[in-house]
């Protein structure tokens, strides 16, 4: 990110958002809805909502009385907080949020996830594959309502198929500590989720400093101008820097009103004008980099040529953006690491030739545990599970169009490796006596990886197997990395058949003749590898075992190639002609 870009960045992006109709949109159904509460009942410390239908999108907005949510605030109790370890099994809706850290656990303001727990069972229920954008709002504790709400709804929105809602609070406080805040803001799709407006005039965002930490953007404005910030120990920052100059016995209800008279008057409001010509504070030698600063920091009423304190909140804000400036060049890119982990990948193909090489396939190799090397094979795979793991988790939650979740370059890696590993967690699975893989044992991962596969092959017409891949065969891996999944099924089967331990023969029966057709089909595409051949393999195990309980005059398909060792030969140099 060049320096101009930093500099522009508060002003521009603060420019764009008041612009746009639904902070105008967000402010009146709360408005509205104040008006109607207020006419039918008196300030209370509940919380109310409404949903408004709009042509373009559907608000839901919360409302809280200012007094009653300044009294809350800021009173006894005010700023506790609530672990999340404490509602877990009664309360389970933000289980998702746990940062996969030491501690998992992260904490919600008191008083604000009990309003939302007291009105959680009426909510609507909003449809996650509805296009219609979802606004979500609220003022002061209405907005941290509506913050966890949109919270709530993050785990099951689709960010491939639709924008997901979109949270604008007025005058909220803080709602969470740093682990709520690490765990939203690993993923940008959820962190860019939420828009918080805060008034130099209003103390209730000012509050909740000591032990909470911010998260999405923050819209900071006073009578000069306003400016965006993204960085949450910016933020923090700038609530401590303006909480000793923001009046503390306000009329919470001109602070309500001010927001509206803010959203009335945007245009005027989104450039300082006339705040930055003066020479103690910009001159020649200023930076492009620290006039946007200060630029910023002017509009928003913090910085003036009088103020001594004027040059220390500069020189923090300046420091800390410079470093969000470098964080962001090395912000997740899902191809960074790919040579890296190549490595590991290129000792994994030398570990499957050794394998076959010793005539029994790596799959059984690893399985059997023969071999020292495997020690070194298990600090391998986990190293390669955990970089695709976060990789297809980061790619789930950040926005994309449909079909392009990872760029084709980390697909075809990310398929080599399902292909190449997932068969060896299917050999610790079965070893470890248990049963039926794919419905009880297989990672997500490896799931949307093959799901991925699936969306970018669709793309193109499906054809039979073509020269080239026959060639091949002989290297290539096995294209349903579950098949050793079905190997090891098939053999309990017939174990069960053999040792007569089976209730249902006939359910067995036909669970291996569909493994058959199972294996013919991969064979005649040449989506198998020919290692499965291999003397020592467990399909061959199996091989012999169904021979045995099928007999010399069983004739199938499938029967008809295996009969023939000569084919087994063939295959591998992909010159078997397979009916």
């Amino acid at each position: 990110m060049s320096k101009t870009q930093l500099y522009s960045s508060g002003l521009e992006l603060a420019n764009f958002v008041v612009t746009l109709d639904i902070l105008h949109d967000a402010w009146t159904a709360i408005w509205s809805l104040y008006t109607e509460v207020s006419q039918n009942e008196g300030p209370s410390s509940s919380v109310r909502f409404k949903v408004y239908e709009l042509p373009n999108y559907t608000i839901i907005a919360f409302f809280t009385w200012p007094s009653t949510s300044k009294d809350s605030v800021q009173g006894v109790g005010g700023g506790n907080l609530v672990s999340s370890s404490t509602f877990k099994g009664s309360f389970p809706c933000f289980d998702f949020l746990s940062p996969k850290t030491k501690d998992p656990s992260f904490s919600i303001n008191e008083p604000a996830f009990q309003l939302f727990k007291s009105i959680f069972g009426v909510l609507p229920k909003f449809e996650m594959d509805n296009f219609k954008p979802l606004i979500i709002t609220g003022n002061s504790l209405g907005g941290s309502v509506a913050t966890l709400f949109t919270l709530s709804l993050l785990e099951k929105f689709n960010f491939s198929k639709n924008k997901g809602p979109f949270c604008i609070t007025f005058g909220s406080p803080l709602i969470g500590d740093e682990n709520l805040q690490e765990a939203i803001s690993k993923y940008e799709a959820w962190n860019s989720r939420f828009l918080h407006v805060v008034s130099d005039q209003d103390p209730i965002p000012r509050v909740l400093i000591n032990g909470y930490q911010p998260s999405g953007t923050f819209l900071f404005y006073s009578k000069l101008g306003c400016s965006c910030f993204e960085d949450h120990q910016t933020i923090l920052e700038l609530l401590t820097a303006t909480n000793s100059g923001t009046p503390k016995d306000q009329d919470p209800n001109k602070v309500f009103e001010s927001y509206g008279t803010f959203v009335k008057d945007l245009n005027r409001k989104v450039i300082c004008k006339d705040t930055t010509d003066d020479e103690s504070l910009i001159d020649w030698t200023t930076t492009p980099f620290r006039a946007g600063i200060i630029t910023q920091l002017v509009a928003i009423g913090l910085v003036q040529s009088q103020q001594p304190q004027s040059a220390d909140i500069i020189a923090k804000i300046e420091r800390r953006e410079k470093m969000v400036a470098i964080l962001k060049e090395k912000a997740f890119d899902p191809t960074r690491g790919l040579n890296e982990k190549k490595v590991l990948m290129a000792y994994l193909e030398q570990y499957k030739k050794v394998s076959k090489d010793e005539r029994v396939g790596y799959y059984d190799r690893y399985k059997n545990g023969n071999d020292r090397s495997d020690i070194k094979l298990v600090e391998y795979m986990r190293g390669l599970t955990c970089y695709w793991e976060e990789m297809v988790d980061q790619a789930e939650k950040r926005p994309q169009t449909v079909g392009a979740s990872l760029r084709t370059r980390s697909l075809f890696g990310g398929t080599n490796y399902r292909r190449m590993i997932e068969p060896l967690d299917i050999a610790d699975y079965y070893k470890a006596g248990k049963r039926d893989y794919i419905n009880q044992g297989r990672s997500k991962h490896y799931i949307i990886l093959e799901q991925l596969l699936k969306v970018k092959e669709a793309e193109k017409p499906s054809s039979g197997p073509n020269e080239l891949k026959k060639q091949n065969v002989a290297s290539s891996l096995t294209e349903d990395s579950c098949f050793w999944a079905h190997v090891e099924e098939a053999l309990i089967s017939c174990k069960l058949l053999s040792s007569g331990e089976s209730n249902d023969i006939e359910k067995e029966t036909n669970k291996l003749i569909e493994f058959e057709n199972y294996v013919y089909g991969l064979m005649k595409n040449y989506a198998v590898s020919s290692e499965i051949f291999l003397p020592g393999s467990s399909f061959m195990t199996w091989w012999k075992e169904y021979r045995k309980i099928k007999g010399t005059f069983y004739r199938s398909r499938l029967t008809g190639l295996m009969n023939n060792e000569e084919n087994y030969d063939k295959y591998a140099k992909g010159r078997l002609v397979i009916p």
